[in-house]
Parts: structure tokens; C-alpha cells; sequence
């Protein structure tokens, strides 16, 4: 039996990658199929892998301009040829659920979020006064209508987050199970470090993570802020940091956990998906403190293991490091509700809907619309 994977790029190890790494050993004979791959931008768990990028890889500026080939993504994923594979597993984000598996093959779609910029967050992303807006915001209309054109492809759907799914259901008319991403608990752990007074944000630097709003939020309370991540918010929010803005990039997981291990508090002041990075913080003993919103009303127990604020902006996030401070927080019961998303019920979840989608049974076996 074989298996085609569909994923929409490779050329860095974010959370969907840490995903498709964990999907990949519980898969028949798998072959990675995705619109763009820079060699060795993710780890060597999934370059071992037979990968097949697509003909836009070929093209000018792909590994750096990638993002101004979208109009040509959909025709890309429905290109590739899947003829002879059992099974397509999409890890999809952006297209990848719009591949054409064979007639007789399933096809299950581990959904990390509808389009982002199609369905929800397109001013985040081509804010007024962005070149060429009009123009963008066309090719994104046409994208959309093609997302809701192709969501009757996959058999079965999984979204990563009770979020997720209602958004499948809003914009795809299909239900999807909830299967948290796993996250390594494991590696992930509190060691009794002193805690340090800072706090920390970890993620892509992107629009709709709101990482402004930590940086307001830490100037406007005096305090240290340590913000980890890369992406093409940088040079924006380099310019509105502070002295007490201290930015990293390229850190070891060794690295990270030690400052998961050591800062005040996590903070999350955009709408996730999911969260991985919020479950590694809490792991390490760290309260979390994410604006009330998508994935982290999965994660975030509000007074138990951290604090949700309403305000989208520096003023909400504020008053929850304030109130972060009033109250008591213990290490090892922050650790125990990150057991929820151990890398062993993620395998039992997923491989119990790969079971049923391959024999035929359960949910798997409707047909699609």
C-alpha cells in the first residue's frame, strides 16, 4: 500500500512541519508531494522521505518570493500526478487539500486552518496602502471561490483544533474531527530553574500573530519581552521594538525549553490555530496568557493554567500580565495539563482515523459531497 502526502511547502520547521513530521511513520509507504521544497530547511526525519516539489519550485525566486506565486498554487496541487497510490494525506494549510487523488483511493485532509488570508484574515495580511492591493485582493477572491469549489475532495476531514473544525464547517460545509497536534512532553518539561522576569512570545513573524501588540504591551508595563521567531514581520517589528524587545531567531529546541523554563509568562496575543508553542511553554512549567480565541480555547484553562483576555490589543494583554501576577501558579500542574497533546494520543487518534478510512468504516465511509 502506498501513500502520497501532500503538503503545501517546505522551507522551514513551523508547526505545520512538526505536524508532518509525526503523520509520516504512521503512513503505508509515504511520498511527500509539495508546491515548494528548499533542501534541508526541515528535518532530516522528513528529507528522508521520497519529495516531489512541483514545477513552480522551478521558477525565479522561489525560495524567497514564493508568496507572489499564489495565483498559480491551485492549478500546481492539482497537477500532481497521484495515479498508482492507496491512500492522500494532506497536511494542508493553504491548497494542499485540493489534490485529486485517484478514484478509488481515500483521501484524508489533516486541516490546520481553512486559508487564512482567503477566509479571514485578508486586511491582516494586505493592509490598506499593500502594492497592488486591488490586484491581490482578485487572485484571493478566486482562490476562495476555488477552496469552496474543491471541499468535497477529501473523505474525511481532521482539523487541529475545535476552531478549525467550526471554521471547515462554516466554509466547507463538512464536519472534521478534533486531532490536537502532538507535542513533545516529553523533551518539554519544567527543571526547577529560577524563573526570570521577562516575558516570551514564540512563533512565525507574520500579520495575524499580532506580535505588535506584545511589544506594546511590554513597553507600556516596563518589562523585558523575548521574542523567537523569523518571517517577513521582521523588519516591521524590529523598527517598534524597544531596548527591553529583545528579538532571536534560529534557536535549538535545547535553547527554547531553557527559555520556556525560565521566562514569567508565555504570552499569545493573535488568534491561533492551535497553539504548539503555548503547549511547550505550559509543559515547561510556563503560564500562558493568549487572547480568547481559536486554538488557545483548547489549551488555556483561564485562572488554572494561565489567563485569557478578551480586548484584541497591548491594553488586553496588559491587564492579563497583570492579573497573571495576582495569582499562584504551580510548575508541575502546568506540565500535567500539557499532557492532554502527548505525541501517544495523537498517534491513537490519527491512526484510528487512517484505520477507518482505509477499511471503509465509520464516518470515513460517507461519501463525499
Amino acid at each position: 500500500m502506498r501513500t502520497a502526502v501532500v503538503h503545501d511547502w517546505l522551507n522551514g520547521m513551523r508547526g505545520g512541519e512538526k505536524v508532518l513530521e509525526a503523520i509520516l511513520p504512521l503512513l503505508p509507504e509515504p511520498t511527500i508531494f509539495t508546491l515548494f521544497h528548499v533542501p534541508g530547511s526541515v528535518c532530516a526525519a522528513i528529507e528522508r522521505y521520497p519529495i516531489h516539489a512541483s514545477w513552480l519550485n522551478r521558477l525565479p525566486y522561489a525560495r524567497r518570493g514564493y508568496r507572489n506565486y499564489l495565483p498559480l498554487f491551485a492549478g500546481a496541487v492539482e497537477g500532481f500526478d497521484l495515479a498508482g497510490f492507496d491512500l492522500v494525506v494532506s497536511s494542508s494549510h493553504c491548497v494542499a487539500k485540493g489534490a485529486i487523488a485517484p478514484p478509488i483511493a481515500p483521501h484524508l485532509c489533516y486541516c490546520h486552518t481553512p486559508v487564512r488570508y482567503a477566509w479571514d484574515h485578508f486586511d491582516d495580511y494586505f493592509p490598506k496602502g499593500t502594492p497592488l492591493r486591488p490586484i491581490k485582493r482578485f487572485f484571493v477572491e478566486r482562490l476562495r471561490e476555488w477552496d469552496r469549489r474543491t471541499a468535497g475532495r477529501p473523505t474525511r476531514y481532521l482539523a487541529n483544533s475545535s476552531a478549525v473544525a467550526e471554521r471547515i464547517r462554516r466554509h466547507y460545509g463538512r464536519e472534521a474531527a478534533v486531532c490536537h497536534p502532538p507535542v513533545d512532553v516529553a523533551f518539554f518539561t519544567p527543571s526547577g530553574e529560577a524563573r526570570g522576569d521577562f516575558l516570551l512570545a514564540v512563533g512565525a513573524l507574520v500579520p495575524y500573530k499580532r506580535f505588535e501588540h506584545a511589544i506594546a504591551a511590554a513597553r507600556g508595563l516596563n518589562r523585558r519581552l523575548v521574542l523567537v521567531g523569523k518571517g517577513p514581520e521582521e523588519k516591521r517589528l524590529r523598527a517598534l521594538a524597544g531596548s527591553s524587545v529583545q528579538m532571536l531567531t534560529d534557536r535549538t529546541p535545547e535553547e527554547l525549553r531553557h527559555l520556556y523554563r525560565t521566562c514569567t509568562a508565555f504570552v499569545q496575543p493573535g488568534e491561533e490555530d492551535f497553539g504548539i508553542s503555548a503547549v511547550e511553554a505550559l509543559a515547561c512549567g510556563a503560564p500562558v496568557l493568549a487572547l480568547a480565541r481559536g486554538g488557545a480555547l483548547d489549551i488555556v484553562r483561564d485562572g488554572e493554567n494561565g489567563v485569557l483576555f478578551e480586548d484584541d490589543g497591548p491594553e488586553g494583554l496588559a491587564r492579563a500580565v497583570e492579573r497573571a501576577e495576582r495569582l499562584r501558579f504551580d510548575a508541575a500542574s502546568l506540565h500535567a495539563s500539557s499532557l492532554r497533546f502527548s505525541p501517544e494520543r495523537f498517534r491513537t487518534a490519527f491512526g484510528g482515523a487512517v484505520a477507518e478510512i482505509t477499511q471503509g468504516t465509520g464516518s470515513a465511509a460517507q461519501p463525499r459531497p
